[in-house]
Order: structure tokens, then sequence, then C-alpha cells
């Protein structure tokens, strides 16, 4: 059995102008910082004096993320993951989200020209978490930094589609905990809030 947890990358300036980043390389900025910090303090009180293994998407903004989180549980992050960089959403990273809808309708059903498919986003997703989980000793812990779409279909992967609901999302820095045990997911907390 396996704890997990999954953490959102802190804001970017991109997040704070409503721009989609996807797969486009972009570092947090002073409050993605100050949001790293805070929940690297509230996961060093929970994983206080357990082992945690952290890994994270080699996207500098998940990786500055899970720094700051290890530095706090007094650990190094110990695999950088491309598994866990966030979707590529092609022609459309860079667009503000008003452009995007303008040019390809609902978010969930868009049809964007050079886009990750959803599928590989939660198929990859899977393999990497499966391959950090592996790696980690017996009995270890594992927190994965990453981003909000990919943590977004780990999750409904998770709950057979139940999370996130219509119109919930995660937040920068949010956490949502898991029980992993072989095959089977158990969902412990959850970070959605309504949008």
């Amino acid at each position: 059995m396996t704890i997990l947890t999954l953490v959102r990358h802190g804001e970017t300036d991109w997040n704070s102008g409503g721009r989609i980043q996807g797969s486009t390389d972009i570092p947090l900025n002073d409050t993605g910082r100050g949001q790293a910090r805070e929940v690297a303090d509230r996961l060093a009180s929970e994983y206080a004096g357990r082992e945690v293994v952290i890994v994270s998407s080699d996207l500098s903004r998940a990786a500055e993320t899970a720094d700051l989180i290890a530095a706090a549980l007094g650990t190094t992050v110990s695999h950088r993951m491309p598994g866990l960089q966030e979707r590529s959403y092609g022609d459309a990273e860079g667009m503000d989200v008003l452009t995007f809808a303008e040019a390809y309708g609902p978010w969930h059903v868009a049809e964007v020209p050079n886009a990750e498919s959803w599928p590989r986003v939660r198929e990859r997703a899977l393999a990497a978490l499966a391959e950090a989980v592996a790696s980690a000793p017996e009995g270890v812990d594992v927190i994965a930094v990453a981003h909000g779409a990919l943590i977004r279909e780990v999750i409904m992967y998770a709950t057979d589609g139940a999370f996130p609901r219509e119109g919930e999302r995660l937040p920068n820095c949010s956490a949502t905990t898991f029980r992993l045990d072989g095959d089977a997911w158990e969902m412990l907390a959850y970070a959605g809030v309504a949008s």
C-alpha cells in the first residue's frame, strides 16, 4: 500500500493572466513560490516522521514547486519525469481563455489542432505514477508535483469519473491524496473547488 499525494504547481504569470500554458515551460512567479512554501509547510506537518519520495514533472514550474516541498521535508526530488508534464495544448498554447473559447468552444470538448489527446495524457500520467510508486521503497509514500489537466485525468480515472465535478477546478498548489493498494485507488483528500 502506498499513499500518493498529487500537488499542482504554484502560480505562474500565465496562470494569473489566464493564458494556456500546456507544455510551454513557464516559471513560477513570486505568488507561486509563496503558494509552494505554504503547501510545503503543510505537507511537512502531515508527513512528519514518515519517509517520502518526491517526484515532479520536468517543467520548471513543477520542478521548483517540488524543490520547495522537498526542502521543507528535509529531502530532495528523486526524479524529474517527462511523463508528468502538462497536456500539450498544441495551437492553443499562449492563448487567453476567452480567445480559446471563441476559437474552440467549451474546454472539455474542444478539438484543438496539434493538442495531445486526453486518453494519451491519462495513459502517460498513470505510467509515470506507476513508475514512481514502483521505484519507492516498500512502505514509503510518494508526493508527485505535476499540472492541473494531468492531475484531473488521474482523479477522473481513480474515481471512475465522479470527480472533479462539473465546474470544479484544482487551484495552484492544491493537493489531492490517494491510497494505492495494487491496482485499487481510493481518494482520501480532494482539492477541487468551485470555479
